[in-house]
């Protein structure tokens, strides 16, 4: 059963994944004045999760390095609706279990590679937000925020200083 959300016209969302037990101040920055916030996994300290859901509602997934009894109230993947548009999170993206598509998910949102990415393949948007302390492969330090305009769904991906 999805988790829902009120339909309004615009959702902002802030998506970070692979803190690993730290959260910059300039994420909660950037994260100020969303809705809703999506942890993708990898969180390392069920506090970052406290921090979060002081700025907004916070779901979050269990990461493959999310370890201790605090991480079994994570589930590993998560359905949420946001009016008509529905968020697929996980986050090892490869244990994925269906098709986005056909499963009715307009979104597929995922953590692990610590590569930022926001790709759309065959009408479902794909959004890697990287990693909020440990980019790797030459990447910044990134988090996503992502619009929801009724119908419409628009990414950023932004570079933490």
């Amino acid at each position: 059963m999805p988790k829902r959300f009120q339909e309004k016209d615009t959702y902002r969302v802030g998506v970070v994944s692979d803190t690993h037990g730290r959260l910059p101040q300039t994420v909660l920055n950037k994260f100020n004045g969303v809705d809703l916030i999506i942890h993708a996994g990898d969180i390392g300290d069920p506090e970052i999760l406290d921090a979060l859901a002081n700025i907004a509602p916070t779901i979050a997934v269990r990461g493959n390095m999310d370890m201790g009894k605090w991480m079994h109230r994570l589930p590993q993947k998560e359905v949420i609706k946001i009016g008509k548009t529905v968020i697929y999170v996980l986050h090892d993206l490869y244990r994925l279990e269906s098709n986005p598509g056909s499963a009715g998910y307009r979104v597929v949102i995922n953590g692990h590679t610590h590569r930022p990415l926001a790709e759309e393949k065959h009408g479902v948007l794909y959004l890697n937000p990287g990693s909020a302390v440990l980019p790797k492969f030459g990447h910044p330090a990134t988090v996503a925020i992502l619009q929801i305009n009724q119908d419409s769904i628009e990414v950023q991906l932004i570079e933490l200083n």
